[in-house]
């Protein structure tokens, strides 16, 4: 990473802000668009589907008034987008964000979206079908415990077997030694309280349920399979029980506030292991970017 003193002789710095879910990463990185003239690229999984507003938490119509964002409602759920499929829309879009003259914000908890821009991914293509075999006969149980014996990250979705398949898989295809983060990026993560962060789950669980998660858990479930990997990584599955009167209101409240914590935590996993990234409480990191963003500007 170039040294901060230096930032302001080169072109615009990729702003990279992280952490886990709730944490007030969109908040922070709106604000600083504004007021330095930035774009935002959403670095989140989830986001890139199509439909899938409140579930997966989107910055709102609003919020994304405010400012320029991009990654959001990239594919329809039933169509494929990776990884290597973000990099290379990430990367073109930090390149168009700067010839603009504007400063790049990436911003997200999907670590591997993330790290696979800053520290320039090789993606492989080549699938081991005689292991993919293998795996097919593990059960979900097995296939966790093959990614703890080989160090293997669990994906978000750690009761999903395809993406199990899928991580074990990426460990062979994917090129990463973390060593050399790209030049001119600033990389900070927002640190919560557990308790705080707990609460903020809490709270975004009841909004989702007051501000029409049913209603679009209908529509999604009238076009689209809960086979589908997009469909069973969010919250429609347990909207989806609630409606069929499986499990009741509070029930589904519970479960995805225990989906949430369990996703912040496999977030925090992810980014600790990561040592460019500068831990920060929010104001503090508003303030730390400011003075780079300014500093930048002179």
């Amino acid at each position: 990473m170039l040294p901060e003193e230096d930032l302001s002789q080169n072109e615009a710095p990729l702003i990279v802000i992280v952490g886990p879910t709730t944490s007030g990463k969109t908040g922070l990185a709106i604000s600083l668009a504004r007021e330095f003239g930035g774009e935002i690229i959403s670095a989140d999984s989830r986001a890139i589907y199509k439909y899938m507003d409140i579930g997966t938490a989107k910055p709102t119509a609003d919020e994304q008034k405010l400012a320029q964002h991009w990654g959001i409602d990239l594919v329809e759920p039933d169509e494929k987008f990776t990884a290597a499929d973000f990099q290379k829309y990430a990367n073109n879009k930090i390149s168009e964000i700067r010839s603009r003259g504007k400063i790049p914000f990436l911003v997200g908890g999907s670590g591997l979206y993330v790290d696979g821009v800053i520290y320039d991914y090789e993606f492989g293509d080549v699938v081991d079908e005689k292991m993919r075999a293998e795996l097919e006969k593990m059960s979900v149980a097995e296939l966790q415990k093959y990614c703890e014996e080989h160090n293997i990250l669990l994906p978000e979705n750690s009761q999903n077997k395809r993406y199990l398949m899928r991580a074990i898989e990426r460990k062979n295809v994917v090129k990463n030694n973390r060593k050399n983060v790209r030049n001119n990026t600033i990389v900070v993560g927002l640190e919560v309280e557990r308790n705080e962060l707990r609460q903020r789950i809490a709270d975004r669980a009841e909004q989702m349920f007051n501000g029409g998660i049913e209603q679009e858990t209908s529509f999604l479930a009238e076009r689209y399979s809960f086979n589908l990997e997009s469909m069973k990584s969010n919250i429609y599955p347990i909207v989806n029980k609630m409606t069929k009167g499986e499990i009741s209101r509070d029930e589904a409240i519970q479960l995805l506030q225990t989906d949430d914590w369990h996703l912040a935590k496999r977030q925090m996993t992810w980014f600790r292991r990561n040592p460019e990234i500068k831990w920060l409480s929010r104001n503090v990191a508003a303030k730390y970017l400011a003075d780079i963003l300014q500093n930048h500007q002179k």
